[in-house]
């Protein structure tokens, strides 16, 4: 898919996503197809938008600071996904920028969200993430913490948490992941689903995934070692 031009790749991608939602006997229109731009510039993500997508995702506030308000400008509708972790200290900007925040995973996160929220008046779309791999390096709550975090967010922080997200092991296969994160959300009465990236959004959509994270399948091979 390398030398395929960004219309060609997203296509593809698409076409995968409506055979996943046929074999798993759901509609395409419940999957949002987020196309990760990190480490790519405006020239990269110009002939995406040109293409039809629509909805983008970032890992980093200050790389997507200084290079989305221009295309968002100049394209009107764009939806702008926080998919990387996020200090403490950037939230009131990460409210301002993003249209949706996917990485929700400590008491102290929730609290300043929660103000800077109540204070803006700006209501992103807000996940919990999840360390399904108990990973140390990684961000995410245990999953035998997920319950009473979710239950802090709301009740604590006043956060309407939509859902949940998680990022599988590399080295592990993602659908026991990927189930136990959806009987989490089930539980706590959430109905979106971040799951699934370049290599596994098919699996993802299997589980239920309602956001699929996808980067070099639409992109391209970044320069820098990605995930997604």
């Amino acid at each position: 898919m390398e030398s395929m031009n960004p219309k060609t790749r997203i296509a593809a991608v698409r076409e995968e996503i409506a055979r996943a939602c046929r074999d798993a006997r759901r509609d395409p229109a419940t999957v949002t197809l987020v196309a990760v731009s990190k480490t790519f510039g405006a020239d990269a993500i110009e002939p995406v938008i040109a293409a039809g997508l629509r909805v983008f995702g970032e890992n980093r506030v200050q790389e997507a600071k200084a290079k989305w308000p221009p295309l968002v400008a100049c394209h009107p509708g764009l939806e702008l996904h926080l998919v990387g972790a996020l200090q403490s200290n950037k939230a009131k900007e990460a409210v301002a920028l993003f249209d949706a925040i996917h990485s929700i995973d400590r008491e102290s996160l929730a609290d300043v969200l929660g103000k800077v929220i109540a204070k803006r008046g700006r209501h992103p779309l807000l996940f919990v993430e999840l360390n399904t791999g108990a990973e140390p390096q990684k961000g995410g709550v245990l999953p035998d913490q997920a319950d009473a975090f979710v239950a802090a967010c709301r009740d604590r922080y006043g956060l309407a948490i939509a859902g949940l997200m998680c990022i599988p092991p590399h080295n592990e296969a993602p659908a026991p992941h990927f189930a136990l994160t959806a009987k989490i959300a089930r539980r706590n009465g959430l109905s979106l689903l971040s799951m699934g990236m370049s290599a596994d959004f098919a699996t993802a959509i299997a589980f239920g995934a309602t956001h699929v994270r996808v980067g070099t399948a639409i992109f391209g091979g970044r320069s820098t070692k990605s995930e997604l």
